[in-house]
């Protein structure tokens, strides 16, 4: 068995790395301060990869045999692996040039599916290194004369089970997202009874992979984690897709950290760990803002078997469509005015657009806030994101909870891309999929100025919104960046 040592200075390193996790953390907790927090999680990443790459720099054993005099002498020398130690940053290059190319050109309405796509990776790599470990014990020194230690083998089951569940999970969460497959729930017969199965099978194989280890044991469990990610994200509707990103960036945090123990690596524990939690933590909170339990979430999302009642359009019901002049003047003349900004932001990018709005506006002596819906976008975090790159002030930007009250003292309710999230049916309308949801009362507004690029569509949980219809609502019809533009250009 290869004897593993402790580099002193490789844990203080990476004690440094932790800590510098944790004060990124603790950064990206507030959009005024997440630019720091983002920095403080660059600092700590390559201090983590600079120090792993120094302590284990792969090395070739050269034995000598000789004769001097009447003494037969051995000895070894160990030399760097040039060849091995190419391939290891010529991979490192390789993967660089991928994130800065992808970083560049993404845009950020790709981001929540870009984030899918990351875990799917992250879990993948768990599932590697486990199998890895699993196929040769020795070289990660969990093993003696072939026997794996109990403990490492419970890593290691833990670690393959939650990285293929993280993997399949985040396929299916990115197909969703990027638009390869439908929003809408998919209800598998008895999904509950076969989901309970298939985890209970896991958890079973890997309490028995500690007293045999055989194969097929360890592929089954591999197998079966692969199977029940599938299933358990298949069933979740487009509304819990901000919920789901959360959870599947908890569960890589997790298989991470379980491949840390298998790796000796302090750093990947630390991390995975910090990650891991953080990520059920943001989860429990989201869950909670939309008055769902995480485990409803997981059984099936908003509704499951209700979720296609009260989704078609209804287009037959008398609207008010109006210009950006007619918008234009009632922004002019209002005290107050809360925007809401949504998906149909993103897709146009009019955040900047909104900017100028909202700066004119104050330069007319109207206040000017903005309203976020926890789960706004299709990721935790969208929407202040956005505003966040147009220079929306910080101070400006409200929470649902802090600002609901005061849409029926508001003049204009200046909506734009916010379906789901504005939608009063999550209040009266048991059969909804978004039923116990809640939302941003805009309806309660003098006016509402909605823009929707058109009456047929239905936001992406699949329902019509009754603040379409309303006697104060006053709908903007079109491309969400143009018609800003064009109201800015009637402001002057």
């Amino acid at each position: 068995m290869e004897q593993i040592t402790v580099n002193p200075w490789a844990s203080l390193a990476y004690l440094v790395a932790g800590v510098c996790f944790i004060l990124a953390l603790r950064g990206l907790s507030s959009p005024a301060t997440s630019q720091r927090g983002n920095r403080m999680g660059i600092i700590g990443m390559t201090i983590a990869v600079v120090t792993t790459l120094i302590t284990h720099i792969p090395t070739i054993q050269l034995v000598a045999v000789g004769t001097i005099g009447n003494e037969d002498y051995l000895a070894v020398f160990s030399h760097i692996d040039a060849v091995t130690v190419v391939e290891i940053l010529a991979a490192i290059a390789l993967g660089g040039v991928i994130g800065l190319v992808t970083a560049r050109r993404i845009a950020m309405t790709d981001m929540p599916q870009l984030v899918a796509a990351f875990h799917s990776l992250v879990g993948l790599a768990a599932v590697l290194v486990a199998c890895a470990a699993y196929l040769n014990p020795g070289a990660f020194g969990i093993a003696v004369d072939g026997l794996i230690f109990p403990q490492s083998r419970i890593e290691m089951g833990l670690g393959v089970a939650i990285g293929a569940i993280t993997f399949s999970g985040s396929v299916i969460a990115f197909l969703k997202l990027n638009g390869n497959m439908g929003g809408a729930p998919i209800l598998l017969p008895g999904r509950h009874v076969i989901n309970l199965g298939v985890l209970a099978a896991i958890l079973g194989l890997v309490a028995y992979f500690t007293v045999d280890q055989s194969a097929w044991v360890f592929w089954t469990i591999t197998v079966l984690s692969f199977a029940i990610g599938f299933l358990l994200i298949v069933p979740i509707g487009g509304a819990d897709m901000p919920v789901v990103v959360s959870m599947l960036n908890s569960y890589s945090g997790w298989a991470a950290a379980a491949m840390g123990f298998t790796l000796h690596n302090t750093a990947m524990i630390i991390t995975g760990a910090l990650v891991g939690s953080s990520g059920a933590i943001l989860s429990y909170i989201m869950c909670k803002a939309m008055n769902r339990s995480f485990l409803s979430v997981i059984a099936g999302g908003f509704g499951g078997e209700t979720a296609t009642a009260g989704g078609a359009p209804k287009e037959q019901r008398p609207w008010k469509r109006g210009s950006a002049e007619d918008a234009a003047f009632l922004l002019e003349q209002a005290e107050q005015v809360i925007i809401v900004p949504g998906y149909g932001m993103a897709v146009s990018q009019a955040q900047h657009a909104l900017r100028e709005m909202g700066d004119k506006l104050k330069a007319h002596g109207v206040r000017v806030k903005y309203a976020i819906h926890p789960v706004a976008g299709r990721m935790p975090g969208h929407m202040n994101v956005l505003l966040a790159e147009a220079n929306v002030p910080y101070d400006d930007v409200f929470e649902l909870e802090d600002i609901n009250s005061e849409f029926a003292q508001t003049d204009v309710a200046f909506v734009i891309g916010a379906n789901d999230v504005t939608n009063p049916a999550a209040k009266t309308d048991k059969t909804s999929p978004i039923y116990g949801m809640p939302v941003l009362d805009v309806g309660k507004a003098k006016t509402v100025l909605f823009i929707k690029r058109s009456m047929g569509g239905v936001g992406y949980a699949g329902v019509d919104n009754d603040v379409f219809y309303m006697d104060n609502t006053m709908m903007l019809l079109g491309d969400a960046k143009k018609m800003v533009e064009e109201i800015v250009k009637s402001l002057d």
